[in-house]
């Protein structure tokens, strides 16, 4: 076959077969789940989109190579291998190639993209990309005629639009489960949803929308520090009642108060932003520490995390940044933050100091690399990126271990406040989303917000105040949102965009 030419027609039904058969199980597992295979009517979907699926990818590859057989092997190679990389992240990890996950890949740095590597990625990659690659670079495809594309083109157009017309009683199920369905369908999952995805940033303000201005109506010496979590799902603290004490510290806290909450999304960027903002909106509205720093108040942003909207303020550290004036153990984990923080609030000239924390403590799949050895305190843990090789036992342990850690920090950071006694205090603890480990067969997160299981949308707030500061509103279940609206109250921040329902101090 590597010796002879093959007609265009005979390679591109090969190419979409193998394509059909290597990369769309989870595909038609879905199917499978959703509907009664076993009726007529289930039965001709599952006929249709097969159909479909093979038509329509041969279609298309054979107008490209017979457009430019060079373009044509291009393309399909890079599909092979793509489709190899995404086929193990939907396998392994159960994620959908939708505009959400799109926006999680292309927002991962290369730290976070590093921490998925196994072999297993490189069984897929050799396997399902690479051998067919291999018989793609080697296979002479013999160009038709002008008058022979024509004919097939017409034949095959004309088939597809008859096949859509005859399947009209099938597409009001297609239509309800055209979501996970055009992100499961391989190349098209990624392709299609990777276009979207550019075209809506490129329809978003590329400057934010300025709020009004606002004024500080007293000098009472005031600080509030944001701690962003990533990845902590309430169902997992032992202050909301979970049976292990992975709160070991913040349980003896005083005046320490936690509340039922929900997160906006379940990727880091939408999340963050959610915390930040005013409102939920898909505008980019001036976010809290950029208002803020605009209106005279100190603001100190210190992160090992990303994703966050545009911050435009003076005091922004990295994780690079905090490394490169660091020494010893902690460098290299989240305590990093604290480092220097209360000498970096006393220096401060001003009267309103907002501190934003955005740690990675709970970020998967390493969960266990996430925490200094002396912080495992739940035994076996997972020690596999690809989780479900691990025990649920082990997956657990290891992700109640960045709890725990999380529980040190938080306390830590607690004390210190506590020593600033000229300074009204307040931390507020919340997680751009939660975690799925291994529930229903999903792990991590960024299944999009509207059927998305409890454990990647139910997160931790968590708030103290210090003595004699504030008291609390006797709120039961809280959003993202309360954040922008709580901290200008606390900071004695007037301001035309502020709203008395969001805010949890009295």
């Amino acid at each position: 076959m590597l010796k002879n030419s093959i007609k265009l027609v005979h390679f591109v039904l090969i190419a979409s077969f193998v394509n059909f058969l290597l990369f769309h199980y989870p595909f038609f597992k879905y199917v499978f789940n959703t509907l009664d295979y076993k009726s007529f009517s289930g039965i001709t979907i599952i006929v249709s989109l097969v159909i479909a699926l093979l038509v329509v990818n041969a279609f298309v590859l054979y107008l490209i190579f017979f457009l430019s057989r060079l373009v044509g092997k291009i393309l399909l190679i890079f599909f092979f291998i793509v489709n190899a990389i995404v086929a193990y992240f939907i396998n392994t990890y159960q994620v959908i190639m939708d505009i959400t996950m799109i926006g999680n890949i292309l927002n991962t740095n290369y730290e976070e993209a590093s921490s998925f590597f196994s072999f297993s990625l490189i069984l897929y990659l050799f396997f399902l990309g690479l051998i067919p690659v291999f018989f793609i670079v080697k296979v002479k495809i013999a160009k038709g005629t002008v008058k022979r594309f024509l004919i097939n083109f017409s034949l095959t157009l004309l088939f597809l639009v008859v096949f859509v017309f005859v399947n009209g009683g099938n597409w009001r199920w297609i239509d309800k489960n055209s979501t996970k369905l055009g992100a499961l369908a391989m190349p098209w999952s990624y392709m299609v949803n990777t276009s979207r995805f550019y075209i809506k940033k490129s329809k978003e303000n590329e400057k934010e929308i300025l709020l009004p201005d606002a004024k500080i109506k007293d000098n009472v010496k005031s600080v509030a520090v944001l701690v962003i979590g990533e990845s902590a799902r309430s169902e997992n603290f032992s202050l909301y009642g979970y049976e292990k004490l992975t709160n070991p510290l913040l349980s003896k806290v005083e005046n320490l108060h936690s509340f039922n909450a929900t997160s906006c999304a379940t990727y880091t960027t939408a999340g963050v932003k959610c915390i930040l903002e005013h409102t939920n909106s898909n505008k980019l509205y001036e976010i809290l520490p950029n208002y803020l720093y605009r209106n005279n108040v100190e603001v100190i942003w210190k992160t090992t995390n990303w994703g966050e909207p545009p911050v435009h303020i003076k005091n922004f550290f990295n994780k690079g940044d905090l490394k490169g004036a660091c020494e010893g153990e902690i460098c290299n984990y989240d305590e990093i933050l604290l480092k220097g923080l209360k000498e970096q609030i006393l220096a401060s000239k001003k009267d309103k100091i907002l501190i934003v924390l955005h740690t990675s403590t709970s970020h998967g799949p390493s969960y266990n690399t996430k925490y200094p050895p002396e912080f495992e305190k739940f035994s076996p843990v997972c020690k596999s990126v690809e989780l479900g090789e691990c025990t649920q036992e082990e997956l657990i342990n290891a992700y109640d271990n960045t709890i725990v850690y999380t529980d040190y920090i938080l306390a830590s950071l607690i004390e210190d406040l506590k020593e600033l006694k000229e300074y009204n205090s307040t931390m507020l603890f919340v997680s751009d989303h939660g975690e799925s480990l291994g529930e229903n067969n999903l792990y991590m997160h960024g299944i999009p917000a509207t059927f998305a299981p409890k454990e990647q949308l139910e997160i931790p707030f968590i708030v103290w105040l210090s003595d004699g500061s504030k008291k609390l509103k006797s709120n039961e279940t809280l959003s993202q949102n309360h954040v922008f609206h709580s901290v200008l109250n606390f900071l004695a921040i007037e301001s035309p965009i502020y709203d008395e329902n969001m805010n949890i101090f009295e």
